[in-house]
């Protein structure tokens, strides 16, 4: 019903930047909220950054400051700006969406950061 794809995942070194994008698509209502989650092997899918219903940004403590997230609702994408990457960014990061208690997720994109 609904689909989410990822794009702008690759590989960079410590400090560098990248700037992932989702673009959803589908059965999509006026009321839902979009969000990037990461999740690294052998650890929990966590919340990066996401929009709350009322506009307001939540970003995890780890990214503050160095992670940005921006909309364009015409279009039903989210972006996510990564600065100042660190190893401990590698993650495959995924797109999220969520309307009326229901969560729809995208295929992820890799992200990695190393030497």
């Amino acid at each position: 019903q609904v689909q989410l794809v990822e794009s702008g995942g690759g590989t960079v070194q410590p400090g560098g930047s990248l700037r992932l994008s989702c673009a959803a698509s589908g059965s999509i209502f006026s009321i839902y909220t979009m969000g990037w989650y990461r999740q690294a092997p052998g650890k929990q899918r966590d919340l990066v950054a996401a929009f709350t219903r009322g506009g307001s940004i939540n970003y995890a403590d780890s990214v503050k400051g160095r992670f940005t997230i921006s909309r364009d609702n015409a279009k039903n994408t989210v972006y996510l700006q990564m600065n100042s990457l660190k190893p401990e960014d590698t993650a495959v990061y995924y797109c999220r969406l969520s309307q009326y208690g229901s969560n729809y997720w995208g295929q992820g994109t890799q992200v990695t950061v190393s030497s």
